[in-house]
């Protein structure tokens, strides 16, 4: 993949940026913290030159699958998957229903109502479970196709996750990649104070995973780390990135982690996305 590419994407992400802060803004509720800081992320997997195998079938095994198991990021994966052309979803109707009453675009993924969603999320902890078990379907049926999920960083303080941690090496499932949006804010505080996760990179390389630390917000250490798995072990990926990364004002403060901005809050956001296109180079 070449700069020209990563150019190409960091043109689009503003986009995406936008359309999460505009249905959160309409809905008057939702994450814009979260969304904000794994839009590259959710890039480097979806894009059409990206690392995802993709499948205009959502019935087909015949494709790699994603689970966001932070699921109240779900802003974020409607935004990219509409500015990508994924699926078809109207982006005035995303961000004009977003949260509301009989939606398709609840805030947290419903597969229910959206097929191209592999699992209903937002009871943290779970997703990592689920995209396990898909993973391991795929093994069975010896299919090379891979599973990929993100969490949050908050979502880590749960049992379940170290227990697919144990359970994932243990059985060899090299074919599913955790990706971390460490962002280090969750809604009560900052990680460090509520419950600290470092070393985090020791921790998953003792418990037997192939891991790699990087910066959340660059496309060549996005892609990079995905490339690189490993045959016998599932892989981890630590993205360190910026809670409300675009935005001035959200950037970094946990306030911003479930609380909506107001229009003249939105309008800020706004003039400062048609300014930026170079994140993620």
């Amino acid at each position: 993949m070449t700069a020209e590419l990563f150019q190409k994407w960091a043109k689009i992400t503003p986009e995406i940026r936008k359309d999460i802060i505009k249905m959160i803004t309409n809905a008057k509720s939702g994450h814009p913290g979260g969304s904000l800081s794994m839009v590259e992320l959710l890039m480097a997997l979806f894009a059409p030159e990206g690392i995802m195998k993709l499948n205009d079938d959502v019935t087909s095994n015949e494709r790699d699958r994603f689970v966001l198991s932070k699921g109240h990021g779900a802003p974020a994966l409607y935004a990219t998957l509409a500015n990508l052309g994924l699926a078809d979803f109207d982006r005035e109707k995303i961000t004009s229903t977003f949260r509301q009453l009989g939606s398709d675009f609840q805030g947290h993924p419903d597969r229910a109502r959206l097929p191209i969603v592999e699992a209903s999320t937002g009871s943290l902890g779970q997703g990592v479970s689920i995209a396990q078990g898909i993973a391991m379907g795929y093994q069975m049926d010896n299919n090379a196709h891979r599973v990929y999920t993100i969490v949050g960083d908050g979502e880590m303080q749960e049992g379940q996750i170290w227990e697919a941690a144990i359970s994932a090496a243990h059985k060899k499932v090299h074919n599913l990649t955790l990706i971390l949006d460490y962002n280090k804010a969750q809604i009560d505080g900052f990680v460090k104070d509520v419950m600290g996760l470092e070393p985090l990179k020791a921790k998953w390389e003792a418990f037997g995973w192939h891991v790699h630390e990087i910066d959340g917000h660059n496309y060549q250490e996005i892609v990079t780390a995905l490339k690189d798995t490993h045959p016998e072990k599932p892989s981890m990926i630590i993205a360190h990135t910026i809670k409300g990364k675009g935005v001035s004002f959200m950037e970094g403060l946990v306030g911003w982690h479930g609380k909506a901005p107001s229009l003249e809050e939105a309008d800020k956001a706004y003039a400062e996305f048609d300014q930026q296109q170079t994140i993620g180079l």
